[in-house]
């Protein structure tokens, strides 16, 4: 069996907001408090050069933004941390969305001074049909903001959950002096550091102590005690079942930018957060302490490492034990694989590991024979459920801006698909290639890759087509006239799978109801089960 206490010792969770609320800076000062680092980057500041360790992809550097879910490990009271950094921007949230699929539970920031955006409640629905664990850590106390009470019932009725919060702040913006920490009993003063980590906690074990008077002032101080008795009124004592069954979020006030409440945040997720569960298949529910070792696929990076041109998908364990040179079974290709060069993350620095347990997330280099959700184990056959498909609603042409590189744009739009973050449909005759994405800025960083990864000019046409739907009818004869009059909207993917591209929804709507022998589908996995957005 996978050893219990290497299991047990292991927290997988993702970091999601919307974007600029501090996401990548609080996963670099969890890093920070780790050890992991020992210095950080202010990471939008253009007078400091050094950008946060989990943006590593030279756009995101450039543009302030994170668009590829980042991977760390690192360890921290004797627990192994895998954090998945993930991007806020809506052009990404495909690649955010099938990361949740491989943590255990999520840290979801919220700016103090926005409050709850539309990013926030989408990747909130997702949490929520998952039952995932979610602690909230609201950022940006430093600043101006909204009142802490008003937050939290924002946050209750727009995500739709219930609240607890377990540290409190004292003030906000320049009044701002700290957080009394609910759950256990403490105080921290604010001193805003953006480089190092605070070396002492002030230890006020009695609300009512009159040090406090002497730290924060008399006001402060009665209004302090005020709140907190009215927290104890109006908020149920945190109950750890009810968070871990998703009913409940834990919420923490502070400031990353300045490492501030991210200790407290830290240390009570290590307290309460899951350990590695397992995942629902399409024939079982597989347990972590199940001897054998099953992972599944569930993100694909090209040029990972620009100067060695490599690619990499990033398993996560889900029971057993991955070792390093053994042989695992490829269910969907139905061969046989093992893996000499596996490794474990830290942004972009990678170290080869021997063996991984339930929870870890490990590279394996390849040469493409991944995709999204491929499933390895030591034999058994099946498919994990819920990992998410989407249809495209943006599409362009793809024009090769210089013939003399059409192989190298070839190579590069064949790998950065296959990294799930945009679909390429090929349409016949003629050879021409679309794009189909669910944001502009995809095209962007796309066409960025393809000329700074892969030295390919291009440039992205726009087509007049708002849906993919995957075609499947049991009777040939109507699927062959159906593609032969409408062979100006029927494409193909790259698995060679029939697709028509509808000009509009009024189309795919009219084109449903004159062809029922035909199956339209809004993903291309058939046999799995899918979440439509």
């Amino acid at each position: 069996m996978a050893t219990t206490d290497e299991i047990n010792r292991r927290r997988t969770f993702g970091i999601i907001s919307h974007p600029d609320a501090g996401k990548t800076t609080l996963t670099e000062k969890l890093l920070l408090f780790g050890g992991a680092i020992q210095v950080a980057g202010a990471v939008k500041s253009n007078k400091i050069k050094k950008t946060a360790t989990s943006d590593f992809m030279e756009i995101e550097k450039q543009r302030g933004i994170s668009v590829a879910t980042s991977v760390m490990s690192f360890e921290y009271k004797g627990k192994l941390i895998n954090i998945l950094d993930t991007p806020g921007h809506k052009d990404f949230a495909e690649d955010t969305y099938r990361t949740l699929t491989a943590v255990d539970s999520v840290i979801m920031v919220v700016d103090s001074v926005k409050g709850v955006e539309a990013q926030t409640r989408r990747l909130m629905e997702v949490c929520a049909m998952r039952k995932t664990p979610v602690i909230v850590f609201i950022n940006k106390m430093d600043r101006e903001g909204r009142d802490a009470f008003d937050l939290l019932d924002e946050i209750e009725k727009e995500l739709k959950i219930r609240v607890r919060p377990l540290s409190w702040p004292i003030n906000r913006g320049s009044l701002f002096k700290g957080v009394y920490n609910l759950h256990k009993k403490y105080l921290n003063l604010f001193k805003p550091s953006t480089t190092k980590v605070a070396d002492e906690v002030l230890q006020i074990t009695d609300i009512n102590d009159p040090e406090l008077e002497k730290l924060v002032g008399e006001k402060d101080a009665a209004q302090l005690r005020e709140d907190a008795e009215t927290l104890e009124i109006v908020y149920d004592n945190f109950d750890v079942q009810e968070y871990l069954k998703g009913n409940l979020a834990p919420v923490f006030f502070g400031s990353a930018v300045n490492n501030f409440g991210v200790q407290e945040l830290l240390e009570t997720f290590l307290e309460v957060s899951p350990t590695p569960r397992g995942r629902e298949t399409d024939t079982r529910f597989v347990e972590p302490e199940e001897k054998k070792m099953t992972g599944f696929i569930f993100k694909i990076h090209a040029n990972l490492d620009p100067k060695h041109r490599d690619r990499i998908a990033f398993m996560r364990v889900i029971s057993g034990k991955f070792q390093r040179h053994t042989y695992y079974h490829h269910v969907r290709l139905e061969k046989n694989f093992r893996f000499s060069t596996p490794v474990t993350f830290m942004a972009q620095e990678k170290s080869i590991v021997d063996e991984a347990y339930p929870g870890d997330v490990v590279g394996l280099y390849d040469t493409g024979n991944f995709k999204i959700g491929d499933v390895l184990t030591e034999g058994e056959d099946f498919r994990i459920k819920g990992i998410p498909s989407f249809s495209p609603e943006i599409f362009k042409e793809l024009v090769n801006a210089d013939p003399m590189k059409s192989k190298q744009l070839e190579k590069g739009i064949t790998q950065l698909t296959d990294e799930g973050v945009a679909q390429l449909f090929t349409q016949q005759p003629g050879n021409r290639r679309f794009v189909g994405a669910v944001g502009e800025l995809q095209f962007e960083v796309i066409q960025y890759r393809l000329l700074h990864e892969y030295g390919a000019s291009c440039r992205f046409e726009p087509i007049n087509m708002t849906r993919a739907c995957w075609l499947r009818s049991e009777n040939q004869q109507k699927l062959d006239e159906f593609i032969r009059f409408k062979h100006s909207n029927v494409v193909y993917d790259k698995d060679g799978h029939l697709v028509y591209l509808a000009p509009s929804d009024w189309f795919l709507k009219m084109e449903r109801e004159n062809n029922p022998e035909i199956e339209f589908h809004f993903n291309s996995e058939f046999k799995t089960e899918t979440v439509e957005y």
